[in-house]
């Protein structure tokens, strides 16, 4: 059949002479309908630039369905990515069975391309296929003709990676396609840097397949930060147009092949379904949203404990970076935070800061004994932590052992007084070394210390960046007076960090309130993990994960998931309803927050992979029946299955 999916209304040509159509062949005629084929299970492939390396929210999204996956297709599924130096950090090389021996070879002999074979060390520990890009990249010339013609492709990395990457893919699934002959076969493209190898595949009328996931689209994202209205104007954007502007149009053009040239489509959300339409010119076919893998606890206050456990991790380390500063009740003080990537207006930061700045004015207004802490986390450009940070923590680990050494010898002084029947004198437990050296560190605290930093490290081109400007304009500085304290820690948490030694997830667990007033977010894995943690949140209407809880949950404030509107009202109505709420949530009881935290853990349930993975099913079957006529029946992980049985490591049954 003849289907024109790269076609671009471009009277002009000001964008390149790209081909406007060719021939695919898909659907019916594809004739992959033998009884032998009916007979054989399918296969199925994720395919993502991500897979076995941690670069944005697309590796949590495979990564984490990897469990569920596994459960339903066992050893008919693997993975397929690029290789890289970070790659071994979580990939386990296993022998490959003949077959995949005999494909292995064939690509290295007929095409120079090293494939390794193996795990990923995640749960469910699915098998995957790295291709190494170094291999190929002496074709990037030939293979970007190949693709586009003679339209003029920026020489930029990103889009050779893409291209190089794509055409290997498309390599194997040929190889693959002739070594596995009568198998049917899905292959999952996850994004723009993985489009490349479906639109090859289509090109190359290879027989397999193929479904397409935008997580977000390029161009909406770019518009978005932009300043521009999008969800207003978007009915009236002329796409090739706007991204022509910003010189985007050659990979707003592989996503739009993919898209309108993948077998099935999807998007994470209805609102990007929604930008789809308009940018890439598809409506998805189905809706498939970002599960987490859900632990749930056998007794609810087994995550309230969890909470308390890293909280105090928190406050331990508030105690140093104010220390000689903290005039404030540990008891009455709140920890609030925003976390994830550097995208200042689209992630919300913008209005984050100015509610932040009401929410302090508010507070000293009625005189309010609460403390807000707020947190912003988001990686920015530093060469290492600020002296001011390293000497704040190394007070509070000084001032903690020398409590802890005087503490044991108290013990030791009262437990022979008492072994020898007598009830010592209070003032006879320190001696007078132990009060010379408690005043030394009472010194250290009263020394005459400036404001505690608002930033954790020394910033490269500090003058520059948006945030610590805009908390400087809202003149939030930590002063003895503000109600609302700033730690703005930009790069992303550890456990291996010298002054704030803990890892994300045990950070939002000890946090009261996690903040994400989006103003482009397709999904939203951080308000969706504060949920399964039993944590509030707060998010926008303009995020997939908002929409995805209004739809199902009939009054989410009330289980602690707030929502403000960014969509149908102004920035400054936004960051009123955000103040508000914060100011709302502050003067809740311990009582009251506990029972929030409650109900909303209780709806972690519906970000289930087992749950939400029955959509995946859905798009694979609706793949599996337009391209090969066949059905599969829905599997028994969706229907309250067992416990996960491992598979063994030498099965190799299928690949």
């Amino acid at each position: 059949m003849t289907d024109d999916i790269f076609y671009f209304e471009d009277e002009n040509n000001k964008y390149g002479d790209i081909p406007s159509s060719f021939t695919l062949t898909g659907g019916d005629s594809i004739g992959l309908t033998s009884s032998s084929l009916l007979s054989t299970k399918p296969l199925l492939f994720d395919v993502s630039w991500e897979v076995c390396r941690k670069v944005g929210g697309i590796y949590t999204v495979i990564a984490s369905k990897a469990l569920v996956t596994v459960k339903e297709w066992g050893d008919r599924y693997a993975l397929v990515g690029p290789f890289s130096d970070v790659s071994f950090r979580e990939f386990e090389e296993v022998p490959p069975s003949k077959l995949v021996s005999t494909l292995i070879d064939q690509m290295q002999k007929k095409y120079g391309i090293k494939v390794y074979f193996g795990r990923w060390l995640v749960k469910g520990y699915p098998k995957a296929f790295l291709l190494d890009p170094s291999s190929s990249f002496s074709k990037i010339a030939e293979w970007r003709n190949d693709l586009m013609g003679n339209f003029q492709v920026p020489d930029d990395m990103e889009t050779n990676d893409a291209i190089v990457f794509g055409n290997q893919v498309a390599l194997f699934f040929q190889e693959f396609r002739a070594v596995f002959e009568n198998r049917p076969i899905v292959a999952h493209f996850h994004e723009w840097l993985a489009a490349v190898g479906l639109i090859k595949l289509k090109q190359m009328n290879v027989q397999i397949a193929t479904i397409f996931t935008t997580h977000a689209t390029l161009l909406g994202r770019w518009m978005a930060s932009g300043d521009l209205d999008l969800y207003n104007i978007i009915q009236s954007t002329n796409p090739d147009e706007e991204a022509g502007k910003r010189l985007i149009y050659h990979k707003h053009w592989i996503e739009v092949g993919a898209a309108r040239g993948s077998d099935i489509f999807t998007t994470v959300s209805d609102i990007t379904g929604y930008e789809a339409e308009h940018l890439l010119g598809r409506k998805p076919d189905i809706i498939t949203p970002n599960g987490l893998n859900v632990e749930r606890f056998v007794a609810l206050h087994e995550f309230q404990n969890l909470h308390k456990k890293y909280k105090d991790t928190i406050s331990e380390f508030i105690r140093g970076h104010f220390y000689g500063h903290l005039d404030f009740d540990l008891d009455k003080t709140l920890y609030i935070f925003t976390a994830g990537r550097r995208e200042y207006r689209n992630k919300g930061l913008d209005l984050y800061i100015e509610a932040l700045a009401e929410l302090n004015h508010l507070l000293k207004e009625e005189n309010s004994q609460m403390t807000i802490v707020a947190f912003i986390i988001t990686p920015g450009k530093t060469n290492n932590y600020n002296v001011e940070s390293i000497k704040g923590q190394s007070v509070r680990r000084e001032i903690r052992t020398t409590c802890n050494k005087i503490v044991k010898r108290i013990n030791e002084r009262l437990y022979e007084a008492l072994i020898q029947g007598e009830v010592p004198d209070a003032k006879s437990l320190l001696t007078q070394e132990d009060i010379i050296t408690l005043k030394k560190r009472t010194q250290m605290v009263q020394q005459n210390r400036p404001l505690p930093p608002i930033v954790t490290h020394n910033m490269i081109d500090g003058d520059n960046d948006e945030i610590l400007n805009h908390l400087k304009r809202c003149n939030l500085i930590n002063k003895p007076e503000d109600r609302v304290k700033i730690i703005y820690h930009p790069e992303f948490l550890k456990e291996t960090s010298p002054i704030f030694p803990i890892d994300y997830s045990e950070f939002v667990r000890g946090c009261h309130m996690g903040v994400f007033p989006s103003y482009y977010e397709p999904w939203g894995y951080t308000p969706a993990e504060c949920l399964v943690m039993g944590v509030p949140s707060v998010s926008s209407n303009l995020t997939g994960f908002a929409n995805f809880i209004s739809e199902r949950v009939p009054k989410p404030s009330d289980n602690g998931i707030y929502i403000i509107d960014r969509r149908f009202q102004g920035f400054q109505e936004s960051k009123h309803q955000l103040a508000n709420i914060l100011w709302k949530f502050s003067h809740l009881t311990r009582r009251e927050r506990i029972e929030l935290r409650n109900k909303t853990e209780r709806l972690s349930h519906i970000l289930d992979w087992k749950e939400l993975g029955k959509l995946y099913y859905k798009a694979r079957k609706m793949a599996l029946k337009k391209v090969y006529g066949i059905n599969i029946p829905q599997p028994s992980v969706f229907k309250e299955s067992d416990e996960f049985i491992e598979y063994n490591e030498t099965d190799y049954d299928d690949f």
